[in-house]
């Protein structure tokens, strides 16, 4: 790699093929890839089979666990929020970690180098795709326009990652010459959210609402709208909400979805893309991935599982973990009563016969829906490491509550909103809520922090509704800084001057 390359602030990121991403024969889905050969750029997107391959490479960095350490996206998200605290088995273990979960990240202490990285390498694999696709001659034109709405959903999710990460960043919306690499500047977040809205517009037009069982994982129309409706509810301008009510009312109404009868099957490996499944990170427990193999990604499993697993466990259903995300008292006690406790939380303590080690911030509570069970432990390979558990990125219980919530700010029918908000409700037996007004708004917000706990929604959720300051304060947070993250002084210093760092950093 030369110069130029090694200096580029991860923009360029590193080529696509470092080995060509090929489809295999694994049970799980089509994702489940594994890395052979070596082919280069240059004389490869030949093919319509070829730029498959190449589209799953954008694929597969949704799954990276590892960039610049561990940084999972969700469950960090989760450290950040008043769900969970940051564990370990001491405050010297994850100290990113510990900086996110006390906002006392630095420009060289936090989590905020490896979600750049991640997010810009994925951006730059959907830019090249996007634009290499145009030049293979026998692609139909049906696959063209599908894989290329397949390529902006997956661009606009990472810039959406990032854009409520850092706030001001740079636009890539091309593969950059080298006469660009000290150009590129950061834009305002308003430029960002053009770029987003108009790749998941594109991409409701461009993808189908369903795909068959063989291509399980790939994006879909309802995907889209939902993503979108996301967007617009962070963005949080007025005007927005009747479109964000409309694309999840397009959800709803497009018959694909509904919400699993038992909540608890949500988080067994036979929910997995189940009926309430409209976007998953697709992670497999057969890649028998090792140690040499993580830093390319992190590999296919979920590490992300092993990091909240109890410390030395010992005892029935689960395996032993790290200890890290343990949840808040505040947590648990707002839950106490909900049915969708035990499918939530795990009482340690509680466990007939169980030890664990309690490590750093120790509530003697943990993250059950995402928890290492001893059934579903690898075969073979590092257990840490391929862990299979998917993570449910948009889940249609969420799609009823955004919508919920979109139709009270619009100022829609209110009936219409409480019948979405009591279907979740009476999916795990609670009665119907019949409050109007910023009653029912903040009834709606509760049973968000009720339904999608631990599940990494509840930090922005505070941040776009304007309750960070109040409820995450004894924890440092202070509003107007850490709402984002510092720019990573590592891109800065390579960007020679070109990035400058957020506020309060």
């Amino acid at each position: 790699m030369n110069s130029i390359n090694r200096r580029t602030f991860t923009l360029r990121a590193f080529l696509i093929f470092g080995g060509v991403w090929m489809l295999t024969s694994c049970s799980k889905d089509f994702l489940n890839t594994r890395p052979i050969g070596r082919v280069l750029e240059v004389n490869y997107y030949q093919t319509e089979e070829e730029a498959f391959e190449a589209l799953m490479s954008v694929y597969d960095v949704l799954q990276w666990n590892d960039q610049y350490g561990y940084t999972m996206f969700r469950f960090l998200q989760n450290v950040a929020s008043d769900d969970t605290h940051a564990g370990g088995s001491d405050a010297s273990d994850q100290p990113s970690w510990v900086a996110y979960d006390s906002f006392t990240m630095t420009p060289n202490l936090g989590p905020q180098r490896g979600f750049w990285r991640k997010g810009y390498k994925g951006i730059y694999r959907a830019n090249l795709y996007l634009e290499k696709i145009e030049e293979i001659d026998d692609a139909t034109f049906e696959f063209k326009e599908r894989t290329k709405g397949e390529a902006k959903f997956l661009r606009a999710k990472f810039y959406f990652d990032l854009v409520r990460l850092f706030g001001r960043i740079p636009l890539i919306d091309h593969t950059l010459g080298a006469s660009e690499y000290y150009t590129i500047e950061q834009v305002a977040p308003e430029r960002i959210y053009e770029l987003i809205i108009t790749d998941l517009e594109e991409s409701i037009e461009a993808l189908p609402l369903t795909v068959s069982s063989s291509n399980t994982g790939r994006a879909t129309r309802g995907a889209a709208e939902a993503l979108l409706a996301r967007v617009y509810l962070f963005k949080g301008d007025a005007a927005d909400m009747p479109k964000a009510a409309n694309l999840c009312n397009s959800v709803i109404q497009s018959g694909v979805y509904s919400l699993l009868p038992n909540y608890g099957d949500l988080w067994t490996r036979e929910g997995e893309w189940g009926s309430e499944s409209v976007f998953e990170i697709t992670y497999s427990e057969n890649s028998e991935s090792g140690w040499g193999s993580f830093g390319w990604g992190g590999g296919e499993g979920n590490v992300g599982v092993q990091f909240i697993g109890m410390r030395d466990y010992n005892g029935p259903e689960y395996a032993t973990g790290w200890g890290f995300a343990p949840v808040s008292e505040d947590l648990e006690a707002f839950m106490q009563n909900d049915p969708r406790y035990p499918h939530t939380i795990i009482d340690a303590d509680a466990i007939p016969g169980a030890e664990y080690s309690p490590g750093y911030q120790n509530t003697g509570y943990f993250i059950r829906k995402y928890a290492p069970l001893a059934s579903n432990l690898a075969a073979n390979g590092e257990v840490a490491l391929n862990w299979g558990n998917n993570i449910r990125e948009i889940r249609y219980a969420d799609v009823l509550l955004m919508a919920a919530e979109a139709i009270v700010r619009s100022g829609g029918s209110e009936g219409i909103a409480r019948d979405y908000l009591n279907q979740v409700r009476s999916r795990v037996g609670l009665p119907n809520i019949s409050s109007s007004g910023s009653t029912l708004l903040e009834d709606i917000y509760n049973e968000r922090r009720l339904e999608l706990a631990t599940e990494g929604h509840r930090f922005f959720d505070l941040i776009r509704t304007g309750q960070a300051a109040t409820v995450l304060s004894d924890k440092g947070y202070v509003d107007g800084i850490h709402h984002v993250l510092p720019i990573p002084q590592q891109e800065i210093d390579a960007s020679q001057g070109v990035l400058t760092q957020n506020q309060g950093y």
